[in-house]
């Protein structure tokens, strides 16, 4: 009897513990993370039915792995997690390096950026660096801010070089796409943390001027090919550097109004779409569910961005309002160009489709700027908490002004003090 009655307390605090977890977390931001996983874990499944490999299985523990993750990472104030800024940054840096020395290319990828791990799994730094930079640039954005050099000239600049760390570091590694991404999320950042325009303009002017110099000296000829090939109908470029673009596209356009239906695409079943798990799982939707189902994915990441854009505003310092703007460009980006990928509207670079691409590093550290994002919302300051100087002296009283009678009859003397007139 007393087991039972143990059992139904630790029943009943266990239940009164998630409920509380869930009214102070954002119950919402949860749902629309987790239904996006959701979906692309179905839209692997059903492009993997002859595969070998399981891809499903990796992006099942992944999810996982990061949704428990995003559960703890939300428990603990984003303001402790910002004082770790040194440790962070000090992980983030260590295994960049290590790429250097044990790195390992992946079947159909042009860089050298994951590390082995036991068991036949693999782990892309780059994606876990992503989220740290997040933290440590947030923090560097809102100790400026406190200390009112966010506009100053030598204030700019730290933020350039702090970019620049990772930016230079992963374009060795030959890994463009993600440089790419980190070049957005600084520019992204800044600019909403109030960073004054002039040096925004004087950035796109340097770039534009750079071109000749970036397209000779930093691109090597298939990053040029596959830039050209957006601009030619020449078939030989087509069918080698475009290949994959264009499977995509008959893909999405196959699918019509309502698609070919779920587990049914024919295209899919033979591979048409190389690497079609990764990079390019947005045409598996297209072709199986179509336009219907094209449109839900947009629908879903336009809710999950004004969502994260949402709690930015909600935030009460700098501190919780950049990671939030952090892990707003972080998404928007990698979705602008895998999208502009898949549509052939921009060169292929490598950037996955969030929550959907197959690949286990990803998914798990998404799901770690979600727990970021959580954190703020869970621990930021009650709107009933009073952030003003409050004034202790005692107040001086103002004097009444007494009404003197007249010498003559003794009355009040109305002249003082006007009087409502009764009817």
């Amino acid at each position: 009897m007393r087991y039972t009655e143990g059992g139904f307390i630790i029943g009943d605090k266990l239940f009164s513990g998630i409920s509380r977890f869930f009214k102070k977390t954002d119950v919402l931001y949860w749902v629309l993370t987790l239904i996006a996983s959701v979906y692309g874990c179905v839209l692997i499944a059903s492009l993997q039915r002859g595969g070998d490999v399981n891809f499903l299985r990796t992006q099942i523990l992944a999810v996982s792995i990061g949704y428990v993750a995003a559960i703890i990472i939300s428990n603990i104030d984003y303001k402790f997690i910002s004082k770790c800024w040194w440790l962070i940054a000090g992980v983030a840096l260590a295994l960049t390096f290590a790429v250097f020395f044990i790195g390992i290319q992946i079947v159909g990828t042009d860089d050298v950026g994951w590390i082995s791990l036991p068991g036949g799994m693999t782990f892309q730094p780059s994606e876990l660096t992503k989220i740290c930079f997040i933290v440590t640039f947030s923090t560097h954005l809102a100790a400026l801010e406190e200390r009112d050099k966010l506009k100053t000239f030598p204030g700019t600049m730290s933020l350039v070089i702090h970019a620049a760390i990772p930016i230079v570091l992963i374009h060795m590694q030959g890994d463009d796409g993600a440089a790419l991404v980190f070049g957005c999320m600084f520019l992204i950042m800044t600019f909403a943390a109030g960073v004054q325009l002039r040096y925004f303009i004087v950035f796109l002017i340097c770039t534009g001027a750079a071109i000749p110099i970036i397209w000779s000296k930093m691109l090597n000829s298939d990053q040029q090919n596959r830039l050209a090939v957006l601009f030619t109908n020449d078939d030989e470029m087509l069918q080698t550097y475009g290949w994959q673009q264009y499977q995509g596209k008959v893909s999405i356009a196959s699918g019509g109004l309502l698609g070919k239906g779920l587990f049914d695409g024919p295209r899919v079943a033979r591979e048409m779409v190389p690497y079609q798990e990764n990079d390019f799982i947005f045409t598996v939707a297209g072709e199986e569910l179509g336009f219907i189902g094209s449109a839900a994915i947009l629908l879903l990441f336009l809710s999950i961005l004004y969502k994260t854009l949402f709690n930015s505003i909600k935030a009460t310092d700098p501190l919780g309002r950049n990671i939030c703007i952090g892990f707003f460009s972080l998404l928007a980006t990698q979705v602008l160009i895998n999208l502009g990928m898949v549509l052939g509207l921009l060169p292929v670079v490598g950037i996955t489709l969030p929550f959907f691409s197959s690949g286990g590093s990803s998914v798990a550290c998404l799901y770690l700027g979600v727990g970021l994002v959580q954190s703020v919302y869970m621990h930021r300051a009650d709107k009933n908490e009073i952030h003003m100087k409050v004034d202790i002296t005692k107040p001086k009283r103002k004097k009444s002004r007494k009404r003197r009678k007249t010498k003559s009859t003794g009355a009040y003397d109305k002249s003082l003090k006007p009087q409502k007139r009764v009817f």
